[in-house]
């Protein structure tokens, strides 16, 4: 199972208005396994987003991407998922992303 460690720091990347915006933040793959898709859902949807990391793109492993969420939501808490290419996958429930700049998964 794949870790996760919320790096702090890096607020500025990502979006703390009121109102709705977009949101951006940098996703780092430290795991030893290529991440193949990275998906976020507002609490309790019930269905996973489309996989944000781009058309035929895959975010090896020691590499990072910025990442963005163009919901336009005003919320800031989200579930997360990464799949990786050796078949883990990681989950995170109600991650606040506005205060967080960055996601990095090691192993």
């Amino acid at each position: 199972m794949k870790k996760l460690i919320a790096a702090l720091g890096l607020a500025s990347l990502v979006s703390t208005g009121a109102a709705a915006e977009d949101m951006y933040f940098l996703l780092i793959n430290e795991s030893s396994a290529d991440i193949v898709e990275f998906h976020v859902s507002p609490p309790s949807a019930g269905t996973w987003s489309d996989n944000l990391i781009p058309v035929g793109y895959v975010l090896p492993a020691g590499n990072e991407v910025e990442v963005a969420i163009e919901d336009g939501r005003d919320h800031c808490e989200y579930d997360i998922r990464a799949v990786f290419a050796d078949g883990g996958t990681f989950e995170e429930y109600g991650a606040d992303l506005c205060d967080l700049g960055s996601w990095t998964f090691t192993d």
